[in-house]
Formats: structure tokens, C-alpha cells, sequence
């Protein structure tokens, strides 16, 4: 309710423009990257593209079957005079814009681990959770869940991909 006295016209445009962006920004990172890998035809920029899309899409699989197992309410319905700035029609908890958000941080900075890969994909994943709030459509508690399941996300995919397509041994034949 704090935040909802405190609004102001620029801050809530800024919101929104996040918000209404998240989706289009999980897509266009790992399309961008997958299609310099395919245009230099470079394996090693074409396979980070494929995990950065597998990890936006695990980490919206994951809030989507969340969200609708427990189908907590938006904070807008329960607050009495809180007014919904932005979208959120589907169920509260997690957050699924700032699940995709954080996935698409943590994997750009596990395939890029470089600081000026990590300071604005995490600035740019903590405006995105803090404009749901701002809007009035998550709680904290949605947020923070949709930051672990994006960053643990982007992790588990790290791993399955440096499993998957670990080197193998060349077995020397017998002679």
C-alpha cells in the first residue's frame, strides 16, 4: 500500500513499459544470440542461444504450474483501495514476469560470466520484479519466488547442458 501512495506519472510509465516488455526481452535475447551463432556459424554462440531459450522456457513452465497449484489472488483484489496499474489476470504466486526475468539474467551471465554482462541483466531483472509490485499485481513473497525459480532455472539448465554435452572420453582401440 506504501508504494501505491507514492506513485508518481514517470514512475509508473517506467513500470509499465518494464512490465509490458518482460516477454518480448525473454524472447529477443536468446533469438539474438542463437542467430549470431547461426549466421558466423560458431557451435559455441549457437548452443548459449539454445540455453538461454531453454531456460526462459523451463523457468515460465515452472510458474505457470505454480501459479495454477496454488492460485494465491492478486494483491489488487485483496487490498482494499489498491489500485491495479498493470496486467495480471492469471493467479499471483509466482511471479511469472519475474521468474523469466531472472532466468534470462542468470543464463546470460552463466554463458557471458563477464560484470558488465551481470550488472545490467540483474538491474534490468530486479526493475522488472520491482515494477510488478509497483503496479500493484504481485506481493514480495510472488516476486522473490519468481526470482529463485528464474535463477535456479537458468542453473539447473547450466548443468543439464554441461552434462549433456560434456567431452567424451576417445576410447583408443586394442590392439
Amino acid at each position: 500500500m506504501n508504494m501505491m501512495e507514492s506513485r508518481s506519472h514517470g514512475m509508473t510509465k517506467f513500470s509499465q513499459t518494464i512490465s509490458n516488455n518482460t516477454q518480448l526481452v525473454s524472447v529477443l535475447i536468446p533469438a539474438t544470440v542463437t542467430a549470431i551463432g547461426l549466421i558466423d556459424n560458431d557451435r559455441a554462440t549457437l548452443k548459449k542461444g539454445l540455453y538461454l531459450a531453454e531456460s526462459a522456457a523451463a523457468a515460465t513452465f515452472i510458474s505457470y504450474g505454480m501459479k495454477y497449484s496454488f492460485k494465491r489472488s492478486r494483491p489488487f483484489n485483496e487490498t482494499p483501495g489498491l489500485t491495479k496499474l498493470g496486467d495480471g489476470n492469471s493467479p499471483s504466486f509466482p511471479s511469472g514476469h519475474t521468474s523469466v526475468a531472472f532466468a534470462s539474467a542468470t543464463s546470460l551471465y552463466l554463458a557471458y560470466p563477464k560484470w558488465y554482462v551481470a550488472v545490467p541483466a540483474f538491474a534490468y531483472a530486479a526493475s522488472v520484479g520491482y515494477s510488478r509490485m509497483y503496479l500493484g499485481v504481485h506481493y514480495p513473497s510472488d516476486v522473490l519466488a519468481g526470482a529463485v525459480i528464474g535463477a535456479g532455472s537458468a542453473w539447473l539448465m547450466y548443468k543439464a547442458n554441461k552434462w549433456l554435452f560434456k567431452k567424451k572420453p576417445v576410447l583408443k582401440p586394442e590392439l
